[in-house]
C-alpha cells in the first residue's frame, strides 16, 4: 500500500495562487493514479482533477474551468496540484488520493492523505 501526506495550504486572498504538494512512501507511486479532492465544511466531497500513473492522462472537473493544474514526478514520488485565480469558495479541506484505476468517484480510491486546508479570504 503506499502512505500520502499533503503539504502546501495555507491562507491566501482571493486572486492568489497555492500549491499543494502530496507526497507518497511506501508501494512504488507510478503504481497508482491520483487524484484530489476538496470538502467543505457540511459539504460533499468535491472530485477536482485526477492524473494516470505515468502522467500522460488528466481529467478535470467542469467547474474549475482551467483555475488548477495537476501534475506529478514519479522521480520525486510527488503529485501536485496548481491553483491560480482563488476564489473564497475554494476554501476547504483538500486530500490527494490513489488507487491503481483512474477515475474521478472518490469511493473508488483506496489511499487517502490527511488532507490540508486552503482558507481564501475576500
Amino acid at each position: 500500500q503506499v502512505q500520502l501526506v499533503e503539504s502546501g495550504g495555507g491562507l491566501v486572498q482571493a486572486g492568489g495562487s497555492l500549491r499543494l504538494s502530496c507526497a507518497a512512501s511506501g508501494r512504488t507511486f507510478s503504481s497508482y493514479s491520483i487524484g484530489w479532492f476538496r470538502q467543505a465544511p457540511g459539504e460533499v466531497r468535491d472530485f477536482l482533477a485526477v492524473i494516470s500513473r505515468s502522467g500522460d492522462r488528466t481529467y478535470y472537473a467542469d467547474f474549475l474551468k482551467g483555475r488548477f493544474t495537476i501534475s506529478r514526478d514519479n522521480a520525486k514520488n510527488t503529485a501536485y496540484l496548481q491553483m491560480n485565480s482563488l476564489k473564497p469558495e475554494d476554501t476547504a479541506v483538500y486530500y490527494c488520493a490513489a488507487d491503481d484505476q483512474y477515475g474521478s468517484n472518490w469511493y473508488m480510491y483506496d489511499f487517502w492523505g490527511q488532507g490540508t486546508q486552503v482558507t481564501v479570504s475576500s
